[in-house]
């Protein structure tokens, strides 16, 4: 019987080297690829900390080896600056604080490269997401949270389709990161120890602003710190450098502790306020997809999280039309952001999301 081909996504990371370990033990034909997805702009760091860099693909090179397997280099350059980077400048500039993970994972990781894995006949292609993907009654794919809850990564893929789901493969899923670390450790892989990223990948030093401005090649004005009745309380140094919740750094001082609690980039605006002000019942999400289900006929109770590490609240979400999502929490929760995703869940399974309005 000829063995199914899979396509393994290889980062350089020791997920993805475990990632195919386990599949070509399984009995699978593995085959790896590495998306080099750095920007111009990211050139300018001087670091040797992004994504992507010769060392990271190196790692995935010794991995291959070690296993036998074939491995590429799959220069997306291009198509991660239109559809990632652009992306998430324009959030900034818009106001919004962006989410680049969910539109990777949409557009590079499961959209590109699972057109290229489809171009090499590979049945499937593998990531060392840890998440899990079964089958419900209907033969619907359904997306699950995985065994070790701390690295559980089903937020940052609820905008997979039915189509993409059915050829992913996540072997992570029933595992804990410490096993993980175990397996490498035990078959030699030399990234075994390697520790992971925490940054957004294209700006591995933290500076949003500042990678803005180099990646535009422009500066952003200063204007107006507003209260909440619109009164001028002072000036900003350009709106791209606050986001929602954000206390430090405001450069003004009041007698009580002080939150930015909106932005407006029309005119260019930073209104500011209390702690109490960051909480909010409702939210609209537009840019929908479900998994669970091809539509939610009737308003439904979930548990929704509205950024990564949030702790999964209690709501009623309802389906307004075809692209929009409204959501009202029994708990006014705080520091929703225009931009990030909210996530919804049944349980274990993620019953889908969109992007807060």
């Amino acid at each position: 019987m000829k063995q199914e081909r899979v396509l393994v996504a290889m980062s350089g990371g020791v997920d993805s080297a475990v990632t195919a370990l386990l599949l070509q033990q399984a009995g699978y034909e593995c085959c790896g690829a590495t998306m080099k997805l750095t920007p111009p702009a990211a050139t300018l760091l001087q670091s040797t900390k992004s994504c992507c860099n010769p060392e990271e693909i190196e790692l995935a090179r010794q991995v291959a080896r070690l296993l036998g397997i074939s491995h590429m280099v799959i220069d997306a350059s291009d198509a991660f600056c239109r559809h990632v980077v652009d992306y998430f400048v324009k959030t900034y500039l818009d106001g919004g604080t962006p989410n680049p993970c969910i539109v990777c994972n949409k557009t590079m990781k499961f959209g590109l490269l699972q057109e290229k894995a489809a171009e090499m006949e590979c049945q499937k292609m593998a990531t060392g997401h840890y998440a899990k993907i079964q089958k419900d009654a209907s033969g619907r794919f359904l997306l699950s949270c995985a065994k070790d809850p701390s690295k559980d990564q089903t937020y940052v893929l609820w905008s997979l389709t039915q189509a993409q789901l059915s050829r992913v493969l996540f072997p992570l899923g029933d595992l804990n990161k410490s096993e993980v670390r175990e397996i490498a450790l035990s078959h030699g892989f030399s990234n075994a120890q390697k520790q992971d990223s925490q940054d957004i990948c294209f700006v591995p030093d933290g500076d949003y602003t500042a990678f803005i401005q180099r990646y535009t090649g422009k500066s952003y004005p200063t204007g107006s710190f507003l209260d909440l009745d619109g009164n001028i309380l002072g000036t900003h140094q350009g709106m791209i450098r606050y986001t929602i919740g954000q206390r430090k750094g405001l450069g003004i001082a009041f007698g009580a502790p002080t939150y930015v609690v909106g932005k407006d980039a029309a005119t260019n605006t930073v209104t500011l306020g209390s702690n109490d002000d960051l909480f909010s019942s409702t939210l609209t999400a537009s840019g929908i997809n479900l998994i669970a289900a091809e539509r939610l006929d009737v308003p439904i109770r979930v548990q929704a999280k509205v950024r990564y590490r949030a702790t999964p609240a209690w709501a009623t979400a309802e389906q307004t039309d075809d692209d929009r999502l409204t959501l009202h929490f029994d708990e006014p929760q705080r520091a929703i952001s225009k931009g990030q995703s909210v996530v919804l869940y049944d349980g274990d399974v993620v019953v889908g999301g969109g992007i807060i309005d």
